[in-house]
């Protein structure tokens, strides 16, 4: 399906990328094989979104909750990650994507934040589709993280508490400098936000696939997008109002 079929697209499109490890056992496999499977749903996605021409694409790798998961799991996860960014960082430059990590850092490993610099280093000035990966993510984490941020401005004195509004706010956040969410997708059929990025997606419209991640491929990707298409975004408005704005 080419980008001239859709009449609206999202400018930036968030992915809760569920269902790797019911996809695997499903199959008589481990759930490390199923995230080893979901690899491919990622590169099928970004390739398409970028053919789309989208300003940005975020895709919720791990959230501060996954650490309560069974240690083998979160080690596999983890090595994942070094050799997905290694063996994924050369085609994403290539492409013109700008690879951009959000989340607490601290608590990842050094071999994995060094793979992190070097793969944001070489694609910073890269001027396509930005990709953020959300790794040890929490959206209470970024809007309190954010809040930490100014308070310690106003002890500083550098600004008053009077100064800080949504605007503000917005830039101490993780994502600061990339649109708001316009549609968020989460697979597996599950209907939750789960922590994702809160604040930015105050407005956006939700896509729920019954596919698992590793199923869910640029087709279904393209089925998200026509249904978004179809969708009419309010902001508050009348229907009159939104019809008057885009005539």
């Amino acid at each position: 399906m080419t980008p001239d079929k859709f009449s609206n697209m999202p400018r930036h499109v968030a992915i809760i990328m569920d269902g790797n490890n019911r996809w695997a056992k499903s199959r008589g496999l481990s759930g490390v094989r199923g995230h080893h499977a979901g690899v491919e749903s990622v590169r099928a996605v970004i390739k398409r979104a970028a053919e789309h021409h989208l300003e940005a694409i975020t895709l919720f790798a791990f959230s501060s909750e996954n650490w309560k998961r069974p240690a083998q799991e979160v080690s596999a996860l983890m090595e994942l990650f070094i050799m997905a960014l290694k063996r994924e960082v050369s085609r994403l430059h290539k492409n013109g994507i700008r690879l951009c990590i959000v989340g607490d850092r601290s608590k990842l490993s050094s071999s994995l934040n060094r793979a992190i610099d070097r793969a944001e280093h070489l694609t910073r000035h890269n001027q396509g589709l930005k990709l953020i990966v959300a790794v040890n993510y929490g959206g209470r984490w970024d809007i309190a993280s954010a809040a930490q941020r100014l308070a310690r401005q106003v002890e500083d004195g550098q600004l008053s508490a009077n100064d800080i509004d949504e605007a503000l706010f917005e830039r101490e956040m993780s994502t600061t400098g990339i649109p708001e969410v316009d549609l968020c997708i989460r697979t597996s059929g599950e209907q939750r936000i789960s922590n994702f990025i809160l604040w930015q997606m105050a407005y956006a419209e939700f896509y729920f696939s019954p596919l698992y991640w590793p199923d869910f491929d640029g087709d279904a990707f393209d089925e998200a997008l026509s249904v978004y298409s179809g969708r009419k975004r309010r902001f508050g408005m009348t229907d009159e109002q939104i019809e008057v704005q885009g005539a």
